[in-house]
């Protein structure tokens, strides 16, 4: 129970490797010929185990599925159905337990990944659990030797791949099965660097030296428009803005180009982290406060700590002709930049109407 006046506590779910997992250990129920379940219990990475209940199961080929509950977490896969279709192979192929990507599971096609190219994109810890699950099935079954095909699928996942960046990272045909607890906790940053490492790692791996570090798709596709820069040059990072710029030196780029609007690169001057909407008035006031160390008169620099958002400070300072001063935020933002990251950094400020607005080498 919560107390009065505290909000609930958000619910945790389960990956698309989880899900998977126990999609595969009742599939290979059904092929055993056993009565296929309408529920199973898989093993965690940490040692504990998670019961799941299935959507569909079948004999004909040996098949189940389970529905993703990603709990409180706004996942583009929450509400996707996930399946394994389960068939025995011949001996003498190599592994015993080999997955393969169905429909909607996408195939690694460039370097860098946790997955070589060419394989289906199913991460590591997914492969673990899914192997795992498969040879709890398989126990006492009298064919724990034998070689049996996973075939991981997803109803849909062509459609909401295109809601993801899969396809930028390689991955191409649909989703990536993913999870490295089998859990999802909601809200959690993790989804986010995990992104963010993982297209590092692509366009380092593609041999590229320079990225954009973007905090959303209207800056990346507006400077991308300017530098024509290869596809794996472009890292979202969202909020994560100090994470992304400390990331890119332990990658080992040499030059980074920081796509923004005019809130973000406020909050960058200011030294903000983690660039999220929250702590509005107080970052309003400590913008003008900012800007009154940069130049600006008291009395304009107090009426600005009355402004409603970052935007509104922007639009004021355009409408005092204070180009200078909005050139020397961009300039602060990319001097933290910097220090952060340890490398050059050109900072563009973008506004959805007017696109890139201001350059600063």
């Amino acid at each position: 129970m919560v107390a009065p006046g505290r909000k609930k506590p958000l619910r945790n779910g389960y990956t698309t490797g989880a899900c998977a997992a126990a999609a595969a250990k009742a599939a290979t129920l059904c092929l055993l010929g056993r009565t296929c379940p309408e529920r199973v219990e898989i093993p965690f990475p940490d040692g504990s185990r998670h019961g799941f209940a299935l959507c569909r199961t079948g004999g004909q080929p040996a098949m189940a599925t389970v529905v993703k509950d990603a709990g409180d977490d706004p996942d583009v896969t929450n509400g996707a159905e996930i399946g394994a279709e389960v068939r025995w192979l011949a001996a003498g192929q190599g592994e015993r337990i080999v997955l393969a990507n169905g429909p909607g599971v996408g195939l690694v096609t460039k370097p860098g990944l946790p997955v070589p190219m060419g394989e289906a994109a199913i991460n590591p810890v997914p492969r673990q659990m899914i192997r795992a699950a498969v040879a709890e099935a398989l126990e006492g079954s009298g064919r724990e030797a034998d070689a049996l095909e996973v075939r991981i699928f997803v109803r849909d996942g062509e459609v909401l791949a295109e809601k993801t960046l899969n396809r930028r990272l390689g991955v191409i045909g649909g989703l990536s099965i993913l999870g490295t607890t089998g859990i999802v906790r909601p809200v959690s940053a993790k989804a986010w660097t995990d992104t963010i490492e993982a297209s590092m790692q692509v366009a380092r791996a593609v041999g590229l030296t320079e990225a954009i570090l973007s905090t959303g798709r209207t800056s990346e596709a507006m400077v991308q428009g300017l530098l024509r820069l290869p596809e794996e040059a472009q890292v979202m990072m969202g909020d994560y803005l100090r994470y992304a710029l400390e990331a890119a030196r332990r990658h080992g780029f040499s030059r980074l180009h920081l796509a923004a609007m005019w809130a973000k690169l406020v909050k960058a001057a200011l030294a903000v982290p983690q660039t999220h909407v929250r702590n509005g008035a107080l970052e309003v006031r400590q913008a003008a406060d900012l800007l009154a160390r940069l130049g600006l008169d008291r009395e304009s620099a107090a009426g600005l700590r009355n402004a409603n958002t970052a935007r509104e400070i922007y639009e004021r300072l355009k409408a005092m002709r204070r180009d200078d001063l909005v050139g020397a935020v961009c300039r602060r933002a990319q001097e933290q930049a910097r220090q952060w990251s340890g490398l050059p950094v050109r900072v563009y400020l973008v506004t959805a109407e007017e696109g890139v607005v201001h350059v600063e080498d």
